[in-house]
């Protein structure tokens, strides 16, 4: 398969928002924004127990929302700041529907729509 073929999308996220980069059509030639993401918070109140798993709730439907505007990913590059990134290619690791794409990470401040463009391109060139 050729890397005009294959299906190539890049994120970038931090813990509260995700910014999602792929092609529309498979043989379209530049990447685009596809989607933005955000954390949905809900009211906590209870006990440490009851907000952590809300936490984990929230940041599981966060990555679910994601990855429903990436179908059959061949290759995918997430950047972004803090561990969010490490748990969201964790997360792919573990769903049955990713766990044989080829993940790449790297630390990048948030950046305009355009330089993240730019950047995945770069990373796939």
């Amino acid at each position: 398969m050729t890397d005009k073929n294959k299906k190539q999308f890049g994120v970038w996220l931090d813990s509260q928002h995700a910014i999602v980069v792929g092609k529309k059509e498979n043989d379209a030639e530049n990447f685009e924004v596809l989607a933005h993401e955000k954390v949905v918070h809900h009211e906590k109140d209870g006990n440490e127990s009851a907000a952590n798993h809300s936490e984990i709730t929230e940041l599981n439907k966060f990555f679910k929302n994601i990855t429903s505007h990436m179908q059959n990913v061949d290759e995918i590059h997430v950047t972004g700041t803090g561990t969010a990134q490490e748990q969201f290619i964790k997360f792919l690791s573990e769903t049955p529907q990713y766990k044989n794409s080829v993940a790449k990470e790297s630390t990048s401040n948030k950046m305009s729509n355009e330089n993240l463009i730019k950047y995945i391109t770069t990373q796939f060139n």
